[in-house]
């Protein structure tokens, strides 16, 4: 799942903003993140996984929503994201709180930090078809931004000090980093575009 993923292009909504469905983001071939989320959902409920998402706030209101699973060896991720640190996980997390706290520093970015995260159940959702609608699902965002999340408590301090070697780096090398990063071997592979980069 995550390798299909990572080879569609990232859905930079150039055209105006978009909330596909699995069905959509087939026809259209590209995904951002609640699409990638929603498509992992869709095709990963076929395999008797629950369609689960977490949802993660930030700080700068640029939100991130990935899909998530349980398996015997703890809880990973499906996702697709812009940055190179968002993207999956190895279900190697005893509990959906550590699997989120996994993504804080790299969430970290000029703006961005994790402030609260949640997991939903996209059943929730009732008869509403966000699995396969030719329209856009906006009804999916606006449940997520209304469902309550819980905080992730951070020291403030930290944040800036990553802040600033994200800052530095960027600055130095004109990409996003991503090999700095601790606790890279429980990611899943990266799409190409940052594979090649360090």
């Amino acid at each position: 799942m995550q390798h299909w993923l990572n080879a569609l292009p990232y859905n930079a909504e150039t055209g105006g903003e978009t909330l596909r469905s699995f069905r959509g983001v087939v026809r259209h071939g590209m995904a951002h993140c609640l699409e990638a989320a929603l498509s992992a959902a869709v095709i990963l409920e076929q395999h008797r996984y629950p369609p689960l998402v977490l949802s993660f706030e930030s700080v700068d209101l640029l939100d991130h929503v990935i899909f998530v699973y349980r398996s015997a060896s703890g809880w990973g991720s499906v996702a697709r994201s812009r940055d190179p640190g968002l993207h999956g996980r190895k279900p190697l997390y005893a509990t959906p709180r550590a699997l989120a706290q996994s993504y804080f520093e790299s969430y970290v970015d000029y703006t961005g930090g994790i402030k609260a995260y949640a997991v939903v159940d996209l059943r929730v959702l009732g008869d509403y078809d966000w699995r396969l609608s030719d329209r856009n699902v906006w009804k999916v965002e606006q449940m997520l931004l209304d469902w309550p999340h819980r905080p992730l408590l951070y020291d403030a301090a930290r944040v800036e000090r990553l802040r600033r070697r994200y800052v530095a780096f960027r600055e130095q090398h004109g990409f996003k980093p991503w090999k700095y990063y601790q606790g890279r071997e429980r990611w899943m592979p990266l799409p190409p575009e940052f594979r090649s980069r360090g």
